[in-house]
């Protein structure tokens, strides 16, 4: 019987909080997905273990960005997500780089996603002009 994956995750979070994350720990978590034929669901599984540590004051977030971010632009980053869970300890911008992602930046929390990025204002600024053509 495999275990629930929020009790996996729950587990996950509590053993990386307590002791960081190794690359033998990963390896452990990658085998036992291969094993049970569950890698599908390490996308969830991973949402799941940064709702788990968010819930402990510890909030990831996912910064991707086609340039480097400066100090100034990952504190902004913090404060705004500080100010969506305000019981956190510690915020950590965790920045992945993404040539796609032309300008701006595209956050990703373990339930939230905002898209800053000029791709996603110029979606927005076509949706607002086709509305008005009626």
């Amino acid at each position: 019987m495999k275990a629930p994956r929020t009790r996996l995750a729950a587990a996950i979070a509590d053993n990386t909080l307590n002791s960081g994350v190794s690359k033998d720990y990963a390896k452990e978590v990658a085998a036992y997905l291969l094993a049970e034929h569950r890698v599908g669901e390490l996308d969830s599984l991973l949402r799941d273990v940064q709702a788990d540590w968010a819930g402990k004051g510890f909030v990831e977030v996912v910064a991707k960005s086609a340039h480097t971010l400066d100090a100034d632009t990952k504190a902004q980053i913090a404060t705004r997500v500080k100010a969506l869970y305000p019981a956190a300890d510690q915020v950590v911008v965790t920045e992945v780089h993404d040539a796609s992602v032309i300008g701006g930046v595209q956050i990703n929390l373990a339930d939230k996603q905002l898209d800053l990025s000029v791709e996603a204002k110029l979606n927005q600024f076509k949706q607002l002009m086709g509305a008005g053509k009626d």
